[in-house]
């Protein structure tokens, strides 16, 4: 079954951040893995979520 790939819309809305926070994170080697798919970035729902599991807790 293949999943849909997620937009920077999607994937900051998800993280509850600005769009260009994404972008930034992105420009530092920082944030969940997006890959370039044309002159989009997109992200895997599954690697967003190990990201997030990654981070430890507040």
């Amino acid at each position: 079954m293949t999943r849909k790939l997620l937009s920077v819309e999607d994937v900051a809305d998800y993280l509850g951040v600005p769009k260009g926070t994404l972008y930034q994170w992105r420009t530092k080697g920082y944030g969940p893995q997006g890959r370039r798919i044309g002159k989009y970035v997109r992200y895997r729902a599954e690697d967003v979520d190990a990201w997030i599991e990654q981070q430890g807790t507040v």
